[in-house]
């Protein structure tokens, strides 16, 4: 699932189009996440496709953290806390922005 594969294009009375906007679900802790500490060279695509086995995935590690506004660096030493329960993350994101 890619970042903007769910969002609606719309139409401004310009005529030019925009992206509608995005909800992203609360990641609340479970004692089945992963907590790691970021080395220099970690990216939240990189910790995706490691945790996740796909790099569009990064989104949920950037949520549960709190990070990654404008960027897919990581802060190097930072611990991190991955979530394990991808499948309900997917699920609520599909059904708080109405993905069918």
């Amino acid at each position: 699932m890619g970042r903007y594969s769910t969002q609606a294009i719309k139409r401004r009375g310009d005529g030019k189009r925009v992206f509608t906007s995005t909800a992203y679900p609360r990641i609340g802790k479970k004692m089945s996440d992963i907590y790691v500490i970021a080395t220099d060279a970690d990216r939240l695509d990189i910790l995706s496709f490691q945790f996740y086995g796909r790099t569009d995935y990064w989104w949920i590690i950037a949520i549960a953290n709190n990070i990654g506004r404008g960027t897919l660096t990581v802060p190097e030493g930072a611990q991190l806390r991955i979530p394990t329960d991808v499948e309900d993350v997917i699920k609520e994101y599909n059904r708080i922005n109405n993905v069918v």
